[in-house]
């Protein structure tokens, strides 16, 4: 029985890190995630407010969101998402972001995004499948400063509050009709085929450890290190 048993955490253990096996491009996500999580700290003038910070539940970090089309365009990105946990930090949840635009516009330009999940409402949904921002989830460009003092009654309301860094400055931007989901192919590769992404952001399993993620886990606990209301 006990020879079953050590068998059997063998396995286990055998399983668990053989799904942890990221692409080139997951590693890139959590890796400049993690930079703009930094660079976010080292703005406390020009970022997101370390109070508005400290009350998400969820942060999504998106870099390098690409735009560029000509008449009819859109923006889409891929990035990283964790939610306060029993002991911390979650382990990351790969996402996805896609939001169509119509316009004039010639050439590409990229940029990074930041959205904060302040409550659990629509998050199950999100988790689940996929939310439509300004729809399912409420959204509004968030507060910029050193204090929230200043934000607006849709800022105090909205479920997400929405952040883009360009030149090193982070400013509120509207993302009403984008839709915000898991990467359910990236979140397969890290953690296997029977582990949800809401098993992932709420802990509610053992994930796979993923080294490539401890720069942008410590970037997120500096950044935001206070409990949540």
């Amino acid at each position: 029985m006990k020879k079953t048993l050590i068998l059997f955490s063998c396995v286990s253990l055998v399983a668990l890190s053989a799904f942890a096996a990221l692409s080139k491009d997951e590693v890139k996500r959590l890796t400049e995630a993690g930079v703009v999580l930094d660079d976010l700290r080292a703005a406390p003038d020009t970022g997101i407010p370390n109070d508005t910070f400290s009350r998400a539940q969820c942060v999504v970090v998106i870099p390098s969101v690409k735009k560029g089309a000509f008449i009819v365009g859109g923006e889409y990105g891929s990035g990283v998402m964790s939610c306060r946990a029993a002991n911390g930090w979650s382990s990351p949840v790969f996402m996805q972001l896609a939001k169509g635009s119509v316009g004039f516009q010639i050439g590409a330009q990229t940029t990074d995004l930041v959205l904060l999940i302040m409550n659990r409402s629509g998050l199950d949904k999100l988790l689940d499948n996929k939310v439509s921002l300004g729809a399912d989830a409420s959204v509004a460009a968030g507060p910029v400063g050193r204090t929230a003092a200043a934000a607006t009654d849709a800022q105090l309301k909205a479920q997400i509050l929405s952040y883009s860094r360009s030149q090193g400055l982070f400013a509120g931007i509207d993302l009403s009709g984008g839709t915000l989901k898991p990467d359910k192919d990236a979140n397969r590769r890290a953690y296997g085929p029977t582990l949800s992404a809401k098993d992932v952001a709420m802990g509610t399993a053992q994930a796979p450890v993923l080294t490539e993620a401890t720069p942008f886990i410590q970037a997120l606990r500096q950044a935001a290190p206070a409990a949540a209301n």
